[in-house]
């Protein structure tokens, strides 16, 4: 198609965090986190052995692709021909600026930005929409954003389903942690939204299983960086080490709504650094399904970019 053609299309640049494809690639990935700077010997040694332990890589990348197909599939139902899904990436290739180039030169002049994360904060949804507004303007291009799908009917749906089956199978005395990925605590200063629309996926949930916060459910933090200032607390694992403490509490769930795909948070500190701790404590453990590539929640999103621009 040539360029006079896709400028009546519309470009979808479809973002997430990006992850190392081999072991060769974790000491540039981590020092893209790092803005730049390497790790220390002991820190790529201690990020390495988590990927190991879940197999030598994580398979976000594959995800994160088929995230796209589906949504890419889903819009072609809605509007056939008119839209474009290329990826861009946080700290992996294709890099968001790269995407916003590529459809540049291919003649797009309007991009809908999306995010594969559902919870708006300026510090990670408003810095992934920005770097594209940054790559489009000298460009032209308009863009638009989705800033947050926290109640999406599809999203709520799918979480709840699945954790209704997995409270079925579990002591009846068990906790359901709500858990989202913290950041700096200085967030709270500022007004950000980012603790009331994890608030609001979990209330949302919760009010549809009638589980009641404080007796049945609690909000947690999980995968804090490694800095000096303090982070969103508490944290999942004092959380958990508090449940084996109290002996009304049997059991704890995990339900990483902050997460829509699994990788390294999801399956080194959920499936091994939780449920280790969470065993040690005497305590069942368990955790909802990550969304992944849903074909229902998929759609819903793209449903989302197209009402976006329609």
């Amino acid at each position: 198609m040539n360029a006079a053609a896709d400028a009546d299309r519309i470009a979808v640049v479809l973002m997430a965090y990006g992850t190392p494809r081999a072991r060769d690639e974790i000491l540039p990935y981590y020092t893209d986190i790092r803005r730049g700077r390497p790790p220390t010997d002991e820190a790529l040694a201690d990020l390495t052995a988590r990927y190991e332990a879940i197999g030598g890589v994580s398979p976000l990348a594959q995800t994160t692709e088929a995230q796209r197909d589906a949504i890419q599939g889903a819009l072609d139902e809605i509007a056939p021909g008119r839209y474009e899904v290329v990826l861009g990436l946080k700290h992996a290739d294709p890099k968001v600026e790269a995407a916003v180039d590529d459809v540049a030169a291919r003649g797009f002049r309007t991009i809908v930005g999306a995010v594969l994360a559902p919870h708006f904060s300026a510090y990670s949804i408003g810095q992934y929409l920005s770097r594209v507004r940054e790559a489009a303007d000298p460009h032209g291009i308009d863009v638009t954003g989705v800033e947050s799908w926290a109640i999406e009917p599809a999203f709520l749906d799918f979480l709840t389903d699945d954790l209704r089956k997995r409270r079925d199978a579990m002591p009846a005395a068990t906790r359901v942690l709500f858990t989202a990925h913290s950041l700096p605590e200085r967030i709270v200063s500022t007004g950000d939204p980012y603790i009331d629309e994890l608030r609001s996926t979990a209330e949302a949930i919760a009010g549809r299983l009638d589980m009641i916060e404080g007796d049945d459910w609690q909000i947690a933090w999980q995968s804090a960086g490694r800095t000096p200032e303090p982070w969103l607390g508490p944290d999942i694992l004092e959380v958990i080490d508090e449940f084996g403490d109290d002996d009304s509490v049997d059991g704890v769930i995990v339900s990483s709504v902050g997460f829509v795909a699994d990788h390294l948070e999801v399956l080194y500190d959920l499936d091994i650094e939780a449920a280790g701790r969470a065993e040690r404590a005497g305590l069942a453990f368990d955790r909802t399904a990550s969304v992944n590539d849903d074909d229902t929640v998929m759609t819903a999103l793209a449903r989302r970019i197209h009402d976006a621009v329609s």
